[in-house]
């Protein structure tokens, strides 16, 4: 349950993130790089239709989609995330219209467009979950093709909006919009890759009890213990394997240091980690 509340609140606060960098620096300039509320504004520009509006009607049948083909568990998580997203673009549209850009400095409305949205979806995606439109596509590519980036698949998806673009609005705004889709889409990959960065962990010790004791019971993890031979001093050696999250490093490094267990201890970075306690292989 708690796990469940964690992540309502993480899809609920990415959501909100991303509305406002849609609503307030997406819109008005008509960028389209983004999936479904990239499309919108085309949408917007040659039909009745708003921008609001047609993003809620394409999410659902996209949604739908998501649900045959990736599963319970992520439907119902971008369910939510892009039925909020459809509320909150309605909500601002109606109590915070705009008739213009909230600057005059396009490139700037560019940087908010493309971090906000960036951000909240690096987010969604770390959770198992988007916010639907051409998200699900571009899941459903990284699922079925050897695109293994998520960033990559939302490139290739959202690419054809850049093309539109070049025939609805002007060369200029399309020529912002593929810059916004590249720094997007490799953005995404960079704040994942981030989120999931670990510690590998290799420690030569005299006493292996006091460190595993602590990496087990404080840090609630294990450990791969093994013997070895100091090669100046030719003395027996623990050498202990571990992969920790940044936070929980510094603190075995600080416990090492306060106990003054006299280890070596060697730490390195990793992007992924895959077993039990992090990600499913």
């Amino acid at each position: 349950m708690k796990h469940k509340i964690q992540s309502l609140i993480m899809i609920t606060l990415s959501t909100f993130i991303m509305a406002v960098g849609v609503y307030f620096f997406k819109f008005p300039d008509n960028f389209c790089f983004g999936g479904i509320t990239g499309f919108a504004t085309v949408v917007a520009k040659v039909t009745p239709i708003s921008a609001s509006n047609f993003t809620f009607i394409a999410n659902t049948i996209l949604l739908v989609i998501g649900f045959i083909f990736l599963g319970k568990s992520f439907a119902l998580k971008t369910t939510y995330a892009s039925m909020l997203l459809s509320v909150l673009l309605v909500f601002f549209e109606k109590w915070m219209p705009l008739t213009k850009p909230l600057s005059n400095e396009p490139m700037l409305d560019l940087i908010f467009a493309i971090a906000l949205p960036a951000i909240a979806s690096a987010l969604l995606f770390n959770i198992g979950a988007s916010s639907g439109g051409t998200d699900v596509i571009a899941m459903l590519l990284k699922k079925y093709t050897n695109m293994k980036d998520i960033g990559i698949a939302l490139f290739a998806t959202d690419l054809v909006m850049i093309l539109v673009a070049c025939f609805v609005f002007d060369l200029k705004t399309a020529l912002y919009s593929f810059v916004g889709l590249a720094v997007k889409s490799f953005m995404i990959d960079d704040i994942i890759t981030t989120i999931n960065l670990r510690k590998s962990i290799t420690i030569v010790c005299d006493d292996k009890e006091p460190i595993c004791s602590f990496i087990t019971a404080k840090l609630n993890r294990s450990a791969t213990i093994t013997e070895g031979v100091g090669a100046y001093t030719n003395e027996k050696k623990y050498i202990i394997f571990t992969s920790l999250s940044r936070t929980q490093a510094v603190e075995l490094r600080n416990f090492i240091h306060d106990q003054d267990l006299q280890a070596f201890m060697s730490v390195s970075s990793t992007s992924e980690v895959f077993g039990k306690g992090f990600h499913s292989l």
